[in-house]
């Protein structure tokens, strides 16, 4: 479910600037974590972020719906990162 939301996101960018803007400065905050952590950005690196973080949204009452709020760009992020790591492959 978490996987559709990102990749419905994911291709919502297209029409929708001010979310790919959103997504963008997201996705800059996590490989900043990512990095700050000592770990390279890789697939497996993201699955577990994306696991953790939806976690502790969900524990915190957070469900995604038809809104893009803060955890739901967070994730379309994070599963945009993943596309782009996939695609270099």
């Amino acid at each position: 479910m978490i996987g559709e939301v990102g990749e419905e996101g994911v291709a919502a960018m297209g029409r929708m600037p001010g979310l790919a803007a959103a997504v963008d400065q997201h996705a800059a905050a996590i490989r900043d974590i990512v990095a700050g952590s000592g770990q390279e950005l890789t697939l497996r690196v993201l699955r577990e972020y994306l696991e953790g973080f939806t976690d502790a949204a969900i524990e915190r009452g957070w469900w995604p719906d038809e809104e893009f709020d803060w955890e739901t760009i967070r994730v379309v992020a994070v599963c945009s990162l993943i596309q782009e790591l996939q695609e270099l492959r």
